[in-house]
């Protein structure tokens, strides 16, 4: 079972407390940055267009959509139209109180709006300004569309995902658009320290594109000095085995056990010591020429056996392997329990709502989630207006308590 609930009354706190954020991005990719944010303690405001919201409200599997409850956690909804003075002018207001603006709208939309960074700067130097786009701020791409799908692609991640006879493959998660995200947060936090020892606030520039080529590994200087070209390879890593995912008679399960004590300690578990002196298979070089024939070794094996028992063997042998996960697994796992990965919110819409929990963990400030996401769009406008701004939905200053 996941970890006990928490709710608006959990303590309060984390690394970024005190630390104000205003939310101007919709989707995906803007508002997992200021979920980071959130999650770490910040408090974060997030403007909304009246009525419909951000559409990730109604992104999701279920008969009431459950991705804005993870997505929208620790964040206040403030209703506001960007595209109207009025709404502009609010955005302003809220902006000149805080510490960092997220948006991810295509770039010059925050211009058009009188948003413009060198705008806001002057009425909050010490803004730090997330900016989050397909191509980056500048260069001849900048104004493109460009969803995270399509950085996938252009940052060289779909072209070696799936398997080599077919098209490629997706990921299964919006991965462009949460690397970039997570780049934007990384930035922000980068920015507050220098910050901290200046009082200057930045623009922090995070491309979907260059966040997935970030993680591409050695694929550039492999083509550039090797001529190497990365291709798909499927479930296998070329020429580094065995580490594959291997058929059990009841299930699937990987194993990684590549490093030449490790495949010695695989041998022993699958009852064929001698193997780990085969030239064969005895180095790391000889094992990946022979990858495809070690492999079917593997599998051979594996194919007797249950996940159950080849687990326990690769347990009892200290060799790197592991069940094939889904949600339901996860959330019976002891593991996931015992280290608060999946907790439990108490949402106004879904009642107790298992999601993943706050991370990284950190010991001394450790974030967490001390309010579910917004039932409704600008539900927050006036305690928001209040204790920000001073003043009421009407414009009026708020009376003193």
């Amino acid at each position: 079972m996941p970890a006990e609930a928490q709710t608006e009354n959990a303590a309060a706190g984390g690394p970024l407390a005190g630390i104000r954020v205003v939310e101007l991005g919709q989707l995906i990719a803007g508002p997992f940055c200021g979920q980071l944010l959130g999650d770490l303690g910040a408090e974060v405001v997030k403007l909304e267009q009246p009525g419909s919201g951000d559409p990730m409200r109604n992104w999701g599997q279920g008969n009431t959509p459950t991705w804005w409850r993870v997505i929208a956690r620790n964040k206040y909804s403030v209703a506001a139209d960007l595209r109207s003075a009025e709404g502009q002018g609010l955005a302003r207001d809220l902006i000149a109180q805080a510490d960092i603006l997220v948006e991810n709208f295509r770039p010059g939309t925050l211009e058009r709006w009188n948003l413009a960074p060198a705008d806001l700067h002057a009425i909050n130097p010490r803004l730090i300004i997330v900016r989050v786009s397909g191509y980056g701020q500048t260069g001849p791409y900048a104004t493109r569309a460009g969803f995270g799908g399509i950085a996938e692609a252009m940052g060289g991640w779909r072209k070696i995902v799936g398997f080599p006879d077919r098209v490629p493959a997706r990921m299964g998660v919006s991965i462009g658009d949460t690397l970039a995200a997570t780049y934007g947060c990384l930035g922000a936090v980068a920015a507050l320290h220098h910050r901290a020892r200046t009082g200057e606030g930045q623009v922090v520039d995070a491309a979907l594109y260059e966040s997935v080529l970030q993680v591409m590994e050695g694929l550039i200087p492999e083509w550039a000095i090797a001529g190497h070209k990365r291709d798909r390879t499927g479930s296998k890593l070329p020429a580094i085995a065995p580490s594959n995912v291997y058929r059990c008679h009841d299930g699937e399960f990987l194993i990684g056990a590549n490093q030449d004590s490790v495949f010695a300690r695989l041998c022993q578990a699958m009852g064929r010591p001698e193997m780990a002196q085969d030239p064969r298979y005895a180095t790391h070089l000889a094992r990946g020429e022979n990858q495809d024939e070690l492999d079917s070794i593997v599998e051979d094996w594996t194919a007797r056996h249950s996940v159950a028992e080849v687990e326990a063997l690769m347990i009892e042998y200290a060799v790197p392997a592991g069940r094939m996960y889904d949600a339901e697994d996860m959330l019976a796992d002891p593991h996931f329990n015992a280290r608060q990965a999946i907790v439990t919110v108490d949402d106004p819409v879904l009642g107790p709502t298992p999601m993943q929990g706050t991370f990284p963990k950190l010991s001394a400030t450790p974030g967490s989630i001390r309010r579910p996401a917004p039932r409704e769009v600008g539900q927050d406008t006036a305690e928001i207006l209040d204790r920000w701004l001073g003043r009421s939905v009407s414009g009026r200053p708020v009376p003193a308590q």
